[in-house]
């Protein structure tokens, strides 16, 4: 179980990709409620959560949503996301009344394409001082994260 002492929702995204950096700016541009936390999925948090949850860390090509407790990955995670940011943008949550697999399909295609498309650095995202308090690499000391859940 994870203990309550981290955020209750935390985005884990490929801290080398252009793409996924572009998307937690937005992300965190149009949170201004600050809900969303962020940690790269390179990091000693990042990657430990993605082993609790049982998500391949070695073929990510996900962003991955832990919101209390539960992962949302893929076009999920992006709606879920999308859902609680600012007006007008938590209306993308109507796109999810295209199915899944379509919505998935076309996730896949731009998550397989993101490198050549957008480009891909030698090291993680630095984020600015800004967005940075509300970064996460470590497991909070007060925290546990134990046996896997089911989700």
């Amino acid at each position: 179980m994870i203990q309550s002492s981290l955020p209750e929702r935390i985005v884990i995204f490929d801290g080398v990709c252009n793409l996924c950096e572009f998307s937690v700016n937005f992300i965190y541009e149009r949170d201004h409620k600050g809900k969303f936390t962020f940690t790269p999925a390179q990091s000693p948090l990042g990657s430990k959560l993605l082993q609790h949850y049982q998500i391949n860390s070695d073929t990510l090509d996900t962003v991955v949503l832990v919101k209390n407790g539960r992962t949302y990955t893929r076009s999920s995670a992006a709606l879920e996301i999308a859902s609680e940011l600012d007006s007008p943008w938590n209306f993308l949550r109507f796109f999810s009344v295209i199915p899944l697999p379509l919505r998935d399909q076309v996730y896949d295609i731009i998550a397989r394409n993101r490198y050549r498309w957008f480009g891909k650095k030698d090291s993680c995202m630095i984020p600015t001082p800004e967005i940075k308090a509300r970064f996460l690499e470590q497991l909070p000391a007060s925290a546990d994260i134990r046996a896997p859940l089911l989700s």
